[in-house]
């Protein structure tokens, strides 16, 4: 079970003794991982009954361009560079903030694909 609360140990390495279990509202999930390819989604229950869409697998994203004002649906040759991690682009997997190649050229992501589904990009 992936948990998002706190760690059982200090700053300092010191161990923290715990004064209650762990909850169910700090469990995580798994990163979706979005990469290049045929589409795949999946529709995730949320708390507090809301969803969220995960995007593990895209082909193409929305692209805009501020010099014209128009925004075009565009396919997904490659991940660049990726700042969270530099091993994400050498395995193609798309987050926000990373340098995608297009048809129409080089874009950043400006969406969350893992969390809202799509990517949403805009030129460099």
């Amino acid at each position: 079970m992936r948990w998002q609360g706190r760690s059982r140990r200090k700053c300092t390495g010191g161990r923290l003794h715990a004064h209650r279990r762990k909850k169910e509202h700090e469990a995580g999930r798994p990163a979706a991982d979005t990469t290049v390819g045929a589409v795949r989604r999946k529709k995730i229950r949320t708390q507090g009954g809301n969803e969220k869409m995960r995007l593990y697998r895209c082909e193409f994203a929305n692209v805009a361009d501020a010099k014209s004002g128009t925004t075009k649906r565009v396919k997904i040759m490659a991940v660049k560079s990726n700042p969270a991690n530099p091993f994400f682009a050498r395995r193609n997997i798309t987050t926000k903030g990373a340098v995608i190649e297009t048809e129409i050229g080089d874009a950043v992501v400006t969406s969350r694909p893992g969390q809202d589904g799509l990517v949403n990009a805009k030129l460099i």
